[in-house]
């Protein structure tokens, strides 16, 4: 059930973008944008569903986990797909930024990546670092992978068309209004696509893929308390649904603008209760 509603969720966000992308075609061009406007979000429907994850690991200068240097990640990620049930592990990156995060992505259980900050290699401990990655194999196994970097392409792409348009000093102020619009409707994707209950069921998820709660739990702790200290690099808020937790951005407004995630306190709470 959980695979068929990500699947559905998927596809309405694909046929949302080429409504979007229609509409901020005839809001600039008028009827006759309409045709370039549908074959643009068709080609960006595609790279979407096809290149999706690629964009997120780039964004965050994701680079493939060494074979010596990161051996205990990745045998420990090797283990803990097993147990998940996936059918191959999925590919394993290190991104070179200070601020202790991880995320998975990928459009399927086949194809999918998971990702973790060298912050949060340095700050966790082991068995933290397996409450996490076990975490995001859930999210892997219960194919939120592509819902949500799906989404966050799109929101992504909204929000730049946004904020050309409001540096664009020709621009008409009605078409400025128009597509400043399309910020919170942008932030309104990820929020019908990404529900806060995901969250919890990795937690659950994961911590069942773990053996135990333990991990995670000290985990989401010491990550809440570093994510409020140190910002993350290449930060993009229409992404921001896809970690762990929350990142401290840069650009406050847009980040509470996308906050996806449900309160840490509230997680902890609910995979206590499995101890």
């Amino acid at each position: 059930m959980t695979a068929f509603w990500n699947n559905t969720k998927t596809a309405i966000l694909l046929g949302l973008m080429i409504a979007l992308i229609m509409g901020i075609g005839a809001l600039i061009g008028g009827t006759q944008a309409l045709l370039p406007a549908f074959i643009f979000a068709m080609i960006m429907n595609v790279g979407a569903f096809l290149f999706s994850d690629k964009i997120a690991i780039a964004s965050m200068r994701g680079q493939p986990a060494d074979p010596q240097r990161d051996a205990d990640l990745i045998t420990m990620v090797e283990r803990l797909a097993k147990n998940a049930g996936l059918p191959k592990t999925p590919d394993i990156y290190v991104c070179p930024q200070q601020a202790p995060n991880a995320f998975a992505t990928g459009r399927s259980p086949s194809k999918a990546a998971v990702a973790v900050t060298q912050g949060a290699m340095q700050l966790l401990t082991y068995d933290e670092l397996e409450g996490v990655m076990a975490h995001e194999l859930a999210h892997v196994k219960n194919r939120d992978t592509l819902t949500s970097t799906i989404a966050a392409t799109i929101a992504g792409a909204i929000s730049f068309v946004v904020w050309m348009f409001l540096w664009d000093r020709d621009a008409h102020p009605l078409v400025k209004i128009g597509v400043f619009i399309l910020a919170p409707i942008a932030a309104g994707i990820i929020q019908m696509a990404i529900s806060r209950s995901r969250e919890f069921v990795a937690d659950h998820d994961g911590a069942e893929i773990a053996g135990t709660p333990n991990g995670l739990i000290s985990a989401l702790q010491k990550l809440e308390a570093s994510a409020k200290r140190i910002p993350l690099e290449n930060e993009t808020p229409a992404q921001n649904h896809m970690f762990i937790v929350q990142p401290l951005s840069a650009t406050k407004a847009l980040s509470s603008l996308f906050a996806t995630h449900p309160s840490t306190e509230d997680r902890i709470a609910k995979l206590s209760q499995m101890r």
